[in-house]
């Protein structure tokens, strides 16, 4: 049933931006703290997630759109379903899959669903909040071996004296005194 195909979908859904949320609350930790040991694997987790998400959202887009074109009685409309760029044939998609179903099912099911766009939304500011947090930490990097090191024009070099890029992905620091 579609009904339940759907609901499976934007559960695991919700579970997958719930795991997402906590791995960007460990590394906005990690950061704040400067504990690196283990930064780059939380990147690779929420890469696998994000990667998960999207094979979700296009069967559940794809759920959609066969409702959609199929009907509420399962016979072909002759239109077929544009996509929009901004996604709002999406949303629109889903409110003409749930408009046809019984009381109980569209409420379980838009309860989900919102609760989903609000998990998402959420995760998006807290992502906004962190790349500003990381850039800022960049740009004080940046400043600093700018001041403390004026000879160098702003440029780092490697161990052997060629100069790399500012990009500080893979900068390692000599504590040793």
């Amino acid at each position: 049933m579609h009904y339940e195909e759907c609901r499976e979908i934007l559960l695991r859904e919700c579970e997958l931006v719930q795991q997402a949320g906590a791995l960007q609350e460990l590394i906005r930790d990690a950061a704040a703290n400067r504990e690196w040991t283990d930064f780059e694997g939380h990147f690779n987790a929420l890469n696998t997630i994000e990667g998960e998400i999207a094979v979700l959202e296009k069967k559940r887009e794809a759920l959609f759109a066969e409702f959609d074109t199929a009907g509420p009685s399962g016979q072909t409309k002759n239109a077929p379903v544009s996509e929009d760029a901004d996604g709002a044939a999406a949303k629109g998609r889903f409110y003409v899959f749930a408009a046809r179903l019984p009381f109980a099912e569209r409420n379980e099911l838009s309860a989900i669903y919102r609760s989903l766009k609000l998990a998402s939304l959420r995760l998006r500011m807290a992502n906004d909040a962190l790349t500003r947090y990381l850039g800022e930490a960049r740009g004080i990097l940046e400043g600093f071996f700018g001041l403390a090191f004026p000879d160098r024009g702003g440029r780092i070099y490697t161990m052997r004296g060629t100069p790399i890029s500012q990009d500080m992905r893979s900068m390692v620091l000599n504590r040793r005194m």
